[in-house]
């Protein structure tokens, strides 16, 4: 019987922009005339902001192409994101604990084949879990074994109900037969991927890559759609006019005006907020960063003197929703929130409120208006992704409000790639950037992958990447954070874990190592015109941007053309 636990994060990136726009597959309006009722015409997909394209199908890289996580690489089971349900086997039939919750006995499909046509067994499965890409320090793994071809235990240090969706829903299984002879993973670029999922590579440019159907794949007679080809843009504009155009069928991005793209009779879209927007903060001098923003009340200050409601609807054109500084999800997760007053981020600006803070941590106003310590201005640089016109228009709006609190932020864009490095190596003060939310009403995946220290192997000292499948680049590292984490991890008990997040919360909402902006507007643009059997708000099955991973790769084996 498949549980339905504590689960789910989805592996995502940023509604934002993507890069430059070039040769599409079909380049035609997309209806039967280009072939599209015989489901050989490539469904056209925003391809993410990478520009010009680099071959890497690596699930752990931070710069892996989307179409590999999901569409070629799997989990065990997919959870949906959206709603609180039964998650869906892929890999895997079934799921049980044991008593005390430290092993899972998983359960997998029979008669399973690699997209090279050599056997998927249990021992992949095991395998996958012991390999170090899968199996970060403190992950907790004692043994995985196939006791036969279909069954695999995992067993784990302590209990595991917390991080089942760790488990089993993001770690992606891989091939022995490939992987048993990749020993520098973080360096392996991958570029004939050999995967369970419905798609194998076809060809791949510095401008697009092209996926085609997995002929060995587990339903590879019910998949409608044959060829999938994934579309550089340079920026949001381009990729709308392309929209606009019937020149993509599927894309995740911001567009502040929709009717824009929908007139064309083809295209319809839906919002669903879901992710965390923040200032990124470099805030572990320890860990090596520099900067005023590593003194915790510059953070403080800086985080009552942003005007959320004023960058909601500027920036965000009223998509976006109130965000909590405890980073549960509200109204979702409202039981969690430990103190009432932490349920939601000031939404006005109080300038003289920063002013106290700084003051009373030693701070005076200079004659350029600008508060200094030591002879020292509080000056802070901050970067933005060039093109994500929603994160750029954030940005200017913080300066001009910080500046009024005395705080002096320079602004600028850089390339998704810089972007990237800069957040990965720790060589940032500033970055409008996202947090990737949780999809079950429990915010413990966000406290563990973001907020967990060196304790729990979640972060490094600057210049050193950040640990695969982690995702803390502020380089925050507090032992009570720590501590109660790992605590959380063991337990089923819903008073106990309250008692543990309400102490995560007083130590996070203090310290801000993620400045909490809004919770981001994710909006998905998607052909209706020529396939069927997108979500919906009828039918939100899964999470629908383009970017979304296993999701992405589970929306693609539920659409079909139009006949």
């Amino acid at each position: 019987m498949i549980r339905n636990g504590k689960r789910r994060i989805a592996l995502t990136a940023i509604a934002g922009a993507s890069v430059l726009a070039l040769g599409l597959t079909a380049c035609g309006s997309g209806g039967s005339d280009d072939g599209n009722a015989d489901g050989d015409r490539a469904l056209r997909v925003w391809a993410g902001s990478q520009t010009p394209i680099a071959t890497n199908y690596n699930p752990f890289v931070p710069t892996v192409l989307h179409g590999a996580l999901g569409p070629i690489y799997e989990p065990l089971f997919f959870y949906n994101k959206t709603a609180d349900s039964e998650p869906v086997g892929l890999i895997g039939d079934s799921f049980e604990y044991n008593e005390d919750g430290t092993a899972i006995t998983i359960t997998i499909k029979p008669d399973l084949k690699w997209s090279d046509g050599k056997p998927l067994t249990a021992k992949d499965v095991a395998f996958s879990f012991k390999y170090e890409g899968n199996n970060p320090e403190g992950n907790g793994l004692v043994s995985a074994e196939a006791t036969d071809d279909t069954t695999v235990v995992l067993t784990y240090a302590s209990a595991q109900y917390t991080t089942e969706f760790q488990r089993l829903g993001s770690t992606y299984i891989l091939p022995e037969h490939i992987w048993a002879d990749i020993t520098d993973f973080a360096n392996f670029t991958n570029e004939n991927p050999v995967g369970s999922g419905a798609y194998v590579v076809d060809k791949t440019t510095s401008e697009s890559y092209t996926l085609v159907a997995n002929e060995n794949f587990r339903d590879a007679d019910k998949l409608g759609i044959k060829k999938v080809q994934y579309i550089a843009v340079d920026n949001n504009q381009t990729a709308q006019d392309l929209l606009a155009a019937g020149e993509l069928d599927w894309a995740g991005m911001f567009i502040p005006n929709p009717d824009d793209v929908t007139g064309n009779g083809k295209i319809e879209w839906i919002n669903t907020p879901q992710d965390p927007t923040v200032l990124y903060t470099c805030s572990n001098a320890d860990l090596g960063c520099t900067g005023p923003q590593t003194d915790v009340a510059v953070r403080q200050a800086l985080n009552v003197a942003i005007d959320r409601a004023t960058i909601k609807d500027k920036a965000f054109v009223g998509l976006s929703g109130d965000i909590s500084p405890t980073f549960a999800l509200l109204p979702r997760d409202e039981k969690w929130v430990a103190d009432p007053a932490n349920e939601v981020s000031p939404q006005e600006a109080n300038v003289a409120e920063a002013g106290s803070i700084l003051e009373a941590a030693g701070y005076t106003k200079g004659a350029s208006g600008i508060y200094e310590k030591g002879g020292v201005p509080v000056e802070i640089s901050l970067i933005s992704v060039d093109g994500w016109t929603d994160y750029n228009d954030a940005a200017k709006l913080i300066v001009e409000q910080a500046e009024a609190a005395g705080i002096k932020i320079t602004a600028s864009t850089v390339q998704w790639q810089e972007f990237s490095d800069a957040r990965q190596g720790g060589e940032f003060q500033l970055i409008v950037g996202g947090v990737i939310g949780t999809s079950v009403a429990d915010p413990f995946q966000i406290y563990r992958d973001w907020f967990g220290g060196t304790t729990v192997g979640s972060t490094g000292p600057v210049g050193a990447e950040i640990p695969a499948t982690r995702w803390n680049f502020s380089r925050y590292n507090n032992p009570v954070v720590d501590t109660a984490i790992q605590a959380a991890v063991s337990t089923n008990d819903e008073a106990t874990k309250k008692e543990l997040y309400a102490t995560i919360q007083t130590e996070i909402v203090r310290d801000l190592p993620y400045i909490p902006l809004i919770i981001n507007a994710t909006q998905t643009f998607y052909n209706t015109q020529d396939y069927t059997g997108w979500p919906t708000e009828e039918d939100l099955y899964a999470f629908p941007p383009s970017w979304g991973a296993i999701a992405a790769g589970y929306v693609l084996t539920q659409l079909q053309p139009v006949k």
